[in-house]
């Protein structure tokens, strides 16, 4: 089997391609083609725990998680075998086919990508030699002057494999003719002849106006217009970066059962884990970055966080830690996920410079928590990776409806938790196959390790009441989507040799 590729590239970041990639995976496995996705290198600190080398377990970005269920294949490290997780504005935690490399973490970045892309190249060829197609996702814009000799996520990828690439422009932004077309003279002539179709996302209107700029971008490019997708917000995926949006989303406060706020620190991550929140109906879901949006809601979260310490310390300079205190000594409901549950226990050690990397080795340097549980975490050098499936303990008042809940989640942390003594109040709700404890509630506050809690279908019929749209019918809903909006017969003779 030698595979057929076909590349997501976009004009920007944002511009769609992991969404459109996506589709594509789930459009080429029902046409019955063995189908993976790929990614050489991602940055983003959403990640899935997934299969590893050796039997060990490893982490991918979830983007390629999510692409890997709508091709219908089992997700795996050699998907996405570069993955840096942001820790500060100028550092990331590199890992390498799931597993941590340290030794990456100060070598400077042209560098680095010379020492990665021998892992990414042949990840790429064993996947072309196990499938009939491989979907592969760009990063950013192929056409960075600054970076292109060295950036190896892009066309160095799309030459490897000798991929067909659609180039994806957001209309919606402004400027998409003049991105496509930029971008495509940026390109050396060799790297220009790989791209098959430009894709304009996010249109909204009748797209007869667009004329004549489609016919004239190909008189000058040679590349023709092969789709014009609506504008669609409700398709059910999760976003692969930053927060959904700045807005509240769901019915007006009036309206809703529910009131949420989750609290968007910098270095938040796996955020893509409350999208079924984002789509509940009767939830009105809100991202606080300041103690006021926390006025009047039912609930606070406190998600997971890529460097625990320093969102805590961002969350007491804007004031949050008093507003989360305030709302529940008022009896309001607070959860806690992986970092979110380590800032609400009361202190955070840290002795081996895990995330205070001034510390000397052995030196214990302790952050106070908000003391909303009486939990301390001690942060250790090895990351514990593991898919879990649990059922809850006996939960009371705001999560009471969860007791006996079975859920399927994951856990991705260096810390270890635990109370320190018996603690009146306190009790152990959800624990791991290997009987560690993985979740605590006293009164009204809650802290989970696991991360997916709204992705299992038992626990929002249990808070909610509600029955959540199967992944699958996503999937399946992208690709009828992009079936309808691409010129026919493209997505198969985009896997055929191009003809001059």
């Amino acid at each position: 089997m030698s595979a057929k590729a076909v590349m997501v590239l976009g004009t920007t970041s944002g511009a769609g391609k992991s969404w459109l990639a996506t589709a594509l995976c789930r459009w080429y496995a029902r046409q019955g083609l063995k189908v993976a996705p790929f990614k050489a290198q991602n940055m983003s600190n959403n990640a899935r725990v997934v299969p590893g080398l050796n039997g060990q377990l490893g982490e991918i970005g979830s983007a390629q998680y999510f692409q890997a269920l709508a091709a219908r294949a089992r997700p795996e490290v050699r998907m996405n075998p570069v993955l840096l997780k942001p820790e500060r504005d100028t550092a990331s935690q590199v890992v390498v086919l799931g597993e941590v490399r340290p030794d990456l973490y100060q070598v400077p970045w042209r560098q680095r990508s010379e020492q990665l892309w021998p892992f990414a190249r042949d990840a790429l060829q064993a996947l072309v030699a196990e499938n009939d197609v491989v979907v592969i996702e760009g990063a950013g814009s192929p056409a960075e002057i600054n970076l292109h000799h060295s950036d190896y996520v892009n066309m160095r990828t799309a030459l490897a494999a000798q991929a067909a690439c659609l180039l994806v422009s957001d209309i919606d932004r402004g400027g998409a003719f003049a991105h496509l077309y930029g971008t495509h003279q940026l390109l050396p002539d060799h790297e220009r002849a790989l791209i098959r179709g430009y894709v304009l996302n996010r249109f909204r209107g009748d797209a007869a106006l667009l004329a004549p700029g489609p016919e004239q971008l190909q008189a000058l490019t040679g590349v023709p217009t092969v789709a014009v997708l609506p504008m669609w917000r409700g398709h059910g995926l999760p976003e692969e970066d930053g927060v959904f949006d700045d807005t509240a989303t769901g019915p007006g406060t009036a309206q809703a059962f529910k009131r949420i706020a989750i609290v968007a620190y910098p270095r938040i991550s796996n955020l893509d884990e409350f999208q079924p929140l984002r789509a509940a109906p009767g939830v009105r879901l809100t991202w606080s970055r300041h103690p006021a949006d926390l006025d009047g809601v039912d609930w606070v979260i406190l998600p997971g966080s890529k460097h625990t310490t320093s969102d805590l310390a961002w969350l007491r300079s804007q004031g949050l830690d008093v507003a989360i205190q305030g709302h529940a000594a008022a009896g309001g409901a607070v959860l806690g996920v992986c970092g979110g549950l380590q800032m609400l226990g009361h202190t955070l050690n840290d002795a081996e410079g895990i995330e205070t990397k001034a510390a000397q080795a052995g030196t214990l340097v302790a952050t106070p928590g908000l003391n909303l549980l009486p939990l301390v975490t001690n942060f250790e050098r090895d990351k514990l990776l593991l898919e879990t499936q649990a059922s809850f303990g006996r939960t009371t008042g705001a999560w009471a409806n969860l007791t006996g809940a079975d859920v399927h989640g994951y856990e991705i942390h260096h810390g270890r938790t635990t109370a320190p003594s018996a603690q009146s109040g306190l009790h152990e709700i959800l624990h791991n196959q290997h009987g560690e404890p993985l979740g605590w509630q006293q009164g009204q506050v809650m802290g989970l390790y696991l991360h997916g809690l709204f992705e299992s279908p038992s626990a929002m019929r249990a808070l909610f009441g509600l029955q959540t749209q199967p992944l699958d019918a996503v999937f399946d809903g992208l690709a009828d989507f992009i079936d309808q909006h691409f010129s026919p017969g493209t997505l198969m003779n985009l896997l055929k040799a191009r003809t001059a």
